[in-house]
């Protein structure tokens, strides 16, 4: 075979099996990109994101949009053509599989973490929004997650409400734990509760429960430090004086906090917040208001922008990285609270856009 042929061949060979490790070889990588984004203050899947009763409310306009960001799931491995193909793709980013994920996750732990993430943002939004318009709200212990295996496992469930140990009344989340560890391991500890299903039927009507507590004994187990447990973490739920729904499925994660208190407000404030105008944005949200960074800004920025968004509510200190790269003709607007979030949407609807705070680099709209 004449040389020129066989380094040719021996080169085609050498490419097809570069292509084809290309192909079969997974690499630790997952990739994140622009997701749905969803008006707050409309509909998806033909109902109301946002349902409030029981509470006078009014008409709205224009959009507060939530974002999200798309990721492959945690059992995905991406392949190396799909990893360069991210990298080079401006709108999308490739990160190391362990970031999003950590090591052992399976997909149904990642969608129960997102799932409950997602649920206990909508409960701070709620809180946050009803405070914002000072109506006061309730809070109770409640309890949060159940440990499998544990004392606990089947006797107590999450959501149940938390009354009273032994007969002392609970006052607080960390009361529950320093009521267990006063016991020995072995002892038995008595939770006075009102079941889950009781507490959530009485929420929907925008009541406090009303009876239906009973009394569950459960003995204690050793932990490795010597303390003694049941199996649970306790929380804090709302008692909202008036039943408000979030309905929107298939999203999980607590970024979309913000806009679900933002989307609440105008709905139970006269007047129209946004002017009629495209607002987006992002952010997570705890009791008081105070609104938390989040991940895949920069998707989230391009999500938005290519919906017509044309002002981003950005977590302060999410700024630095999305001002690195803001999609054209979308503005940045800085946001530390949800009062600051009020204040810009003012100055949107008046039209003062000199007055926003800004992310962006100087001189840029």
């Amino acid at each position: 075979m004449p040389r020129r042929t066989a380094t040719l061949l021996a080169s085609t060979l050498m490419l097809i099996a570069l292509l084809c490790a290309g192909v079969l070889i997974p690499v630790p990588y997952s990739e994140m990109s622009p997701g749905p984004t969803v008006n707050t203050l409309g509909e998806h899947d033909g109902e109301p994101v946002l349902q409030i009763s029981g509470r006078k409310t009014y008409p709205t306009t224009g959009h507060l949009n939530m974002t999200t960001v798309r990721v492959t799931g945690p059992d995905y491995r991406m392949n190396l053509f799909e990893a360069v193909y991210g990298w080079l793709d401006h709108d999308n980013a490739v990160v190391p599989h362990k970031t999003l994920y950590p090591e052992g996750q399976t997909a149904e732990q990642a969608d129960q973490e997102n799932a409950e993430e997602f649920s206990q943002s909508q409960e701070s939004a709620k809180a946050a929004a009803l405070n914002q318009l000072h109506i006061p709200v309730a809070a109770q212990t409640v309890v949060g997650t159940v440990v499998k295996d544990k004392p606990a496992d089947g006797r107590l469930h999450a959501g149940d409400v938390i009354k009273a140990v032994d007969g002392t009344e609970v006052k607080q989340a960390g009361d529950v734990a320093k009521f267990v560890t006063k016991h020995k391991p072995g002892e038995r500890v008595v939770f006075t509760i009102i079941p889950a299903k009781v507490a959530a039927a009485a929420e929907k009507q925008g009541k406090k429960p009303a009876g239906g507590e009973k009394q569950v004994a459960i003995t204690t187990q050793k932990a490795p430090d010597g303390r003694a447990i049941v199996g649970i973490q306790a929380g804090v739920d709302h008692a909202f004086p008036f039943p408000i729904d979030v309905k929107l499925a298939d999203v999980g994660g607590p970024s979309a906090g913000l806009m679900f208190a933002l989307g609440i407000v105008d709905k139970l404030t006269p007047g129209d917040m946004t002017g009629g105008r495209f607002v987006a944005g992002t952010g997570t949200i705890d009791d008081k208001g105070k609104v938390g960074p989040i991940g895949g800004i920069s998707m989230k920025t391009v999500g938005a922008r290519d919906k017509g968004a044309e002002f981003f509510l950005t977590p302060k200190d999410n700024c630095a990285t999305a001002a690195k790269d803001t999609p054209a003709g979308l503005r940045l607007v800085k946001v530390d609270t949800i009062g600051d979030a009020v204040k810009a949407l003012d100055k949107i609807r008046k039209g003062d856009l000199a007055g926003l705070p800004s992310c962006s680099p100087a001189g840029r709209a």
